[in-house]
């Protein structure tokens, strides 16, 4: 037993496997912070192996950026334990590694994760130095890699840079936290700023791993709820073949669509970029994810200029102090280790830290402040500021988990802890209570998903100058604000794509004009549609409207179909040549009539007056004055009274006249009777029973009228049916039983008149008045058989004309076949009015 204890105790608690992963920067501290960052780029695509490390290097690009972010990491870290307000007595270490490929990544965030010493022998290792939290990476695939593992042992990873939306998804990355907005927000902002400059068809390009597939899916997304259409969606990689890369091209090159959004890293937009130049594609306008669209290395790209113009995103610029001056401090003595650092400086001043007969010898005396540089630029911080602002993040997560008081946690489970007890869960937990500004004002917490707030610079590529390119802020997102006043722009000049001074225009189909709508064609998206002029009585009054309206009713649509106007009220008016026409006709009749008649009571005293019952004629001449004047009745819009008065007015005095002349029928052949030996027939048929019978023939009309106009009298009506595109002003009937009963008792009163005027036809007589009724009688028949059919035929005003029409043809009719010979013979033939004359001569 004691000899197992023996052996036991010999042994360490556990061995490390492998190879032990070193730092590329490390500073040591109470509390250490650890980095992943990748200063190389260009990953060569071979098989990597978790277990040892390669001899040849996967990746070979500098990639100055990501320089620039571990030293800003380490710049916040100095500057946080000058601080005497935050984290005081407390010195923050940090370790920093720079390693490309997921494989190497994930190696990286392991050995930070378990803390191991660097012992490249098996050592007692029970207590391992864990880091407090990790910082990185810059992309969101290896990201997602080592993610997912940390998120087990509960260590917080901040990415400066990582925007993957499903890194949200705090079921899978439940330590995970962000300083730069999910590409959720980004994408409903690329959507929006798509639809504002009315760019409804375009492109859209992703790299082939989570960031671009994500990220363009939620563009896509964004974009159709915006009422955007997708003319095709393609995604390569960099380390990809070259055939997908060639059918991407030839799709740019054959798409109607001039808009290209590219939802993927800057090194696969120089590929994509120097093909199209390498064969001549130009005139495209490109809209860039945060990922490439300020990335300077562009401007080492062959076919950078195609990239002018170029609009998207990015997270805002900042102003670090002091950041300058401390970049240009940097020297090799600092990390003699580093063998990154060693190569950057022989890089930058061309010349060799060690033995070389090709370069010229330098010991690290250089200074940066000297070269002008991308490194040492501060000009455009923006990504920078995330990994500053990430190192304060857990700064003051452990500032308020180190100072917090038992007795007020700031949430149900919450612990307070001593430096030497801290535990990245602790630190995890208090991430979420974190909530402080910087220098700039810029506030900075984090939400329930662990992300910071969504606010962007839209920026614009304006041109390239010596390796460096020029970028202008034309406008600003903030999603934090309502929608709708998320979007802004500047007054600042911008340059399109393919040198455009204008917008260019990016549509399936051209806008459809006012007066139009859209049909989508048939098996396209509904971006592709045909402009359908609106039907009558529909209008559309916004472009691109998806449906015509109708109009209310009384409204019609305008030649254009952009407006509802009032619908043209129509009547038969006194002002138009129709109204004047027939008003002028009515007015002759009444005229000749009243002349007429003058000339009847003058001659009264003449035979020819006398011989044919001048009390008759004279009512009779009366009747169809009116018959004449009821005409104007009907001309002028229709009111409740004069609807009522057209149509009653004219039954009334039409029966009047017809009794009139079935009164002088009915004379005549009592006349001829008389004459007869023994006849008394005269007596029964006298002044009086001619009067009688007039006054009763009337009042059998107005006892129709009356019950016409109590139970249902005509009404105006505005009629909307003869004309979708007018208003028809119409006297209603009310009741028709009592319209065609007044006309079928003037109809029958005047066939009885003509029965009898024609049987009295052929009586003995010199100026047999028998003959001129049943003439005038015939033609007033005529007039009103066919005024039934053309009534019944036509509508609106024209009706009324018929009426009218009919009303003055059959008092003409009247006036001269029954009066006219008269005043001929009374005015022209004097002697022919002569009682011997009318008596003188016998038919044989």
């Amino acid at each position: 037993m004691t000899e197992w204890a023996s052996h036991t105790a010999e042994k360490p608690d556990c061995t490390p496997q492998g190879q032990r992963v070193l730092p590329e920067l490390e500073k040591d501290g109470d509390l250490i912070i650890g980095g992943i960052f990748s200063f190389r780029t260009g990953q060569d695509g071979y098989t990597d192996y978790f277990t040892k490390i390669p001899d040849i290097r996967p990746c070979k690009d500098f990639s100055f950026r990501e320089f620039k972010f571990a030293h800003t990491m380490m710049f916040a870290i100095d500057e946080i334990n000058r601080d005497t307000d935050i984290l005081p007595g407390i010195k923050l270490g940090y370790k920093i590694y720079n390693d490309c490929g997921s494989t190497d990544i994930l190696r990286a965030a392991m050995t930070l994760l378990n803390g191991l010493e660097q012992s490249k022998t098996a050592a007692n290792c029970t207590k391992t130095q864990t880091v407090q939290a990790i910082i990185g990476h810059s992309g969101s695939t290896p990201t997602i890699g080592f993610a997912r593992i940390t998120g087990r042992f509960h260590i917080p990873v901040i990415s400066h840079f990582a925007t993957c939306a499903c890194l949200s998804n705090r079921k899978e990355f439940p330590s995970f936290f962000r300083t730069i907005p999910s590409d959720y927000y980004q994408s409903r902002a690329l959507a929006q700023l798509v639809k504002h400059f009315g760019w409804t068809w375009v492109g859209a390009l992703s790299n082939d791993n989570d960031y671009g597939q994500t990220g363009i899916a939620s563009f896509i997304k964004a974009a159709q709820e915006e009422g955007v259409c997708i003319e095709y969606s393609e995604a390569f990689e960099s380390t990809g073949s070259k055939t997908s890369l060639t059918n991407i091209v030839d799709i740019i090159r054959t798409s109607s669509s001039k808009v290209i959004m590219a939802f993927m890293s800057h090194r696969e937009i120089k590929i994509l970029v120097d093909e199209l130049y390498r064969q001549n594609i130009t005139g495209l306008q490109w809209i860039g994810s945060d990922a490439w669209i300020t990335d300077d290395s562009l401007a080492d790209n062959q076919g950078h200029n195609l990239l002018i113009g170029s609009i998207g995103f990015t997270v805002r610029n900042a102003q670090i102090p002091g950041l300058g001056p401390f970049l240009q401090d940097i020297n090799p003595s600092q990390f003699p280790k580093s063998m990154f650092l060693k190569e950057f400086w022989e890089s930058m001043f061309q010349c060799s830290l060690s033995p070389n007969t090709l370069l010229r010898a330098c010991n690290g005396s250089e200074h940066l402040k000297y070269v002008k540089h991308p490194f040492t630029d501060v000009s455009d911080l923006r990504f920078i500021n995330n990994v500053y602002m990430a190192v304060y993040a857990i700064a003051h997560a452990l500032h308020n988990l180190l100072s917090c008081k038992q007795q007020k946690l700031p949430f149900a489970n919450a612990t307070c802890a001593q430096p030497k007890t801290i535990l990245p869960r602790q630190v995890l937990d208090y991430l979420q209570t974190v909530n402080f500004s910087m220098n700039g004002g810029e506030t900075l917490f984090f939400d329930s998903e662990g992300d910071s707030p969504a606010r962007y610079e839209l920026v614009n590529l304006q041109k390239f100058t010596k390796g460096t390119m020029e970028v202008a802020t034309i406008g600003y997102y903030d999603a934090t604000q309502p929608r709708g006043q998320q979007f802004t722009m500047n007054n600042v000049n911008i340059i399109w794509g393919g040198g455009l001074k204008t917008v260019p225009v990016s549509v399936c189909s051209e806008s459809c004009p006012l007066g139009t709508r859209k049909a989508v064609q048939q098996g396209r998206p509904i971006c592709c549609f045909d402009c359908i002029p609106c039907p009558s009585g529909e209008i559309s009054n916004t472009t691109d409207s998806s449906d015509c309206v109708k109009c209310p009713l009384g409204y019609w649509s305008n030649s254009r179909g952009d407006e509802c106007i009032s619908k043209t009220v129509e009547f038969l008016s006194f002002t138009e040549i129709m109204g004047i026409i027939l008003m002028m006709f009515g007015f002759l009749g009444a005229f000749l009539t009243m002349f007429i008649f003058v000339v009847f009571f003058h001659h009264r005293d003449t035979p020819i007056v006398k011989a044919n019952n001048s009390e008759l004629s004279f009512l009779l001449l009366f009747s169809m004055t009116l018959c004449f004047l009821c005409s104007l009745t009907f001309i002028g819009r229709p009111t409740e009274w004069s609807c009522m008065l057209r149509h009653t007015a004219f039954g009334i005095t039409f029966v009047l006249c017809i009794s009139c002349v079935l009164g002088k029928t009915i004379v005549v052949l009592m006349a001829f009777r008389a004459t007869l030996p023994g006849s008394n027939v005269m007596k029964w048929f006298g002044p009086l029973q001619q009067r009688i019978s007039v006054v009763s023939f009337t009042l059998v009309q107005v006892l129709i009228c009356a019950i016409w106009l109590t139970l249902s009298p005509p009404f105006p009506y505005m009629n909307m049916n003869y004309y979708r595109e007018k208003i028809v002003l119409e006297c209603r009937l009310g009741s028709s039983v009592g319209f065609w009963a007044v006309l079928g008792y003037i109809g029958l009163l005047a066939v009885l008149c003509l029965i009898l005027a024609f049987l009295a036809r052929k009586l003995p007589d010199n100026f047999n008045e028998a003959k001129f009724i049943t003439f005038s009688m015939l033609i007033f028949c005529s007039v009103w058989i066919a005024f039934i059919p053309a009534y019944l035929s036509t509508s609106g005003k024209f009706t009324v004309a018929v009426e009218i029409f009919a009303i003055l043809a059959s008092s003409y009719s009247l006036l001269i076949c029954i009066f006219i010979p008269k005043c001929y013979v009374i005015l022209l033939r004097p002697d022919a009015n002569t009682k011997k004359h009318l008596l003188g001569k016998m038919p044989q």
